[in-house]
Formats: C-alpha cells, sequence, structure tokens
C-alpha cells in the first residue's frame, strides 16, 4: 500500500481532531455547545425525514394490527432484516451513494440521492444534508408498498416487512443523524460506530461504509483497514473530484 505522505497525514488528522473534539468537549473555549440526547431527540424531528417515516412506520402497525392473524415464520422477517442490514447498508452507500456521475450517450447518469451525498461529504457538519432527501422519499416510501405486497405470499406478511423496513429506516437516520450530531459519544458501541463513521469523511472516502455499524460489513468487503495503514484522501470531501464523466 502507498505511503502516506507527511502532509497529507496531518490534514486528516487535523480534521478528525477538530471535528471529535467539537463533539467531545475538549475544543477549548469557543467549542461548539455538546447536546444531551433528549436535545439530540427533539432537533432530529425538526426536519422532514423522520415524520414522513414515522407516518408510514405507524400506518404499518396500525394496518398489521387491524389484519390480525399472520404466522410464527413473520418474525423471521425482522431477524433477517436486521442482520442483512450492514451488507445493505454496504451496499447502498458504495453503488448508489458513491455513484460516479456517468454519460450514456446525451443523458448524463446522476441521481439526485448521488449529488446529495457528495454536498454532505463536502460538509459533513450541515445536518440538513445528513438524513435521506424528502424528494426521494415522497416516492421510496409508498414504493416499498407495492414491493412488499409483490413479494411476500400473505397481506399480514407484506405488512409485517413494511413494518421491519420502515423502523429499520427511522433507526437509521437516527444513528447517521446522532453521529454528525453534537452528542457526545458514551457507550462503547457507538463510540466505534460514531469514530468509524468519522474517518470516513475525515480521512478516507473509500473505507468504512458502514453506518449502524463499524466492522461488520466493512471486514467481509474488506473496507475496514487499520486506519494507520491508510493514505488519507485529497478527494474525502470532494467525491470522485479527479475522476472524469466517462461514457
Amino acid at each position: 500500500m502507498t505511503k502516506p505522505t507527511p502532509e497529507i497525514e496531518a490534514l486528516a488528522a487535523q480534521r478528525l481532531a477538530k471535528d471529535e473534539a467539537r463533539i467531545t468537549g475538549s475544543a477549548g473555549p469557543g467549542r461548539r455547545t455538546n447536546v444531551s440526547l433528549a436535545e439530540a431527540w427533539r432537533s432530529f424531528w425538526r426536519h422532514p425525514s423522520p415524520p414522513m417515516i414515522s407516518t408510514f412506520l405507524v400506518g404499518a402497525i396500525v394496518a398489521r394490527v387491524v389484519v390480525g392473524g399472520g404466522s410464527w415464520w413473520e418474525l423471521v422477517i425482522p431477524a433477517t432484516l436486521i442482520a442483512l442490514f450492514p451488507v445493505i447498508e454496504w451496499l447502498i452507500h458504495v453503488g448508489i451513494l458513491h455513484w460516479r456521475p456517468r454519460k450514456v450517450g446525451a443523458l448524463e447518469v446522476d441521481s439526485l440521492l448521488a449529488r446529495k451525498h457528495r454536498e454532505h461529504h463536502a460538509d459533513p457538519r450541515d445536518i440538513p444534508l445528513v438524513f435521506i432527501p424528502w424528494q426521494a422519499l415522497c416516492w421510496l416510501l409508498p414504493a416499498y408498498v407495492a414491493i412488499a405486497l409483490l413479494a411476500m405470499p400473505t397481506v399480514p406478511g407484506a405488512l409485517s416487512l413494511l413494518v421491519s423496513v420502515y423502523g429499520v429506516m427511522f433507526g437509521y437516520e437516527w444513528t447517521h443523524y446522532l453521529i454528525h450530531s453534537d452528542y457526545r459519544p458514551r457507550s462503547r458501541w457507538y463510540r466505534a460506530v460514531w469514530r468509524n463513521h468519522r474517518l470516513h469523511h475525515y480521512k478516507n472516502e473509500h473505507y468504512w461504509f458502514t453506518v449502524t455499524t463499524a466492522g461488520t460489513a466493512d471486514r467481509l468487503f474488506g473496507t475496514y483497514p487499520d486506519p494507520a495503514t491508510v493514505e488519507s484522501s485529497k478527494t474525502v470531501k470532494r467525491l470522485h473530484a479527479s475522476d472524469t464523466i466517462t461514457g
């Protein structure tokens, strides 16, 4: 592996230390105010994504209760989704959010999700950019209803799948928001997740793709190296800056 240059390593360390100091409260008198979990929770609800996802989640829960019936195998649905989510999250992050703009003939292929994610990397402290864009949720949330009805053999099963999907989406939004907020990491698990995501944003955008877990799918796909062995990226805040749009 290429040996990091002292200049790039120093820049990455400065980025990471500065942002980490803001969160942990070690940035001196001028630091940003650290917030409590309750304050973070209240702020979380001021953005469009949480109310939108929670509306569909509550609707799916109510519909599942009203429909009733079902079978024991429906319990496997949330367990399977939670087990597979680190892999799903990794694939979405790499394949969709880190999509490189391309031209197919005269058409440029560059989704809203990819564009917003590049903006998120440019300024990880811009909280509105942390959330799934509401424009995408307007079609994505109802699309899951159609997918669930086609994928499951029964209506109760489809509703159980929807409850699981919306619940996981809500958990992802909360975790990602909390990582980028001024809430101090306290638990060992959360600090590991928090640290990994900052390495992705401040050291090298080609590694540490999981957001809600640490060292799960990244280990599986070979994107969980020892940070000391990884060269800091010049484009960590400018995704694909050296790439040209290709055909």
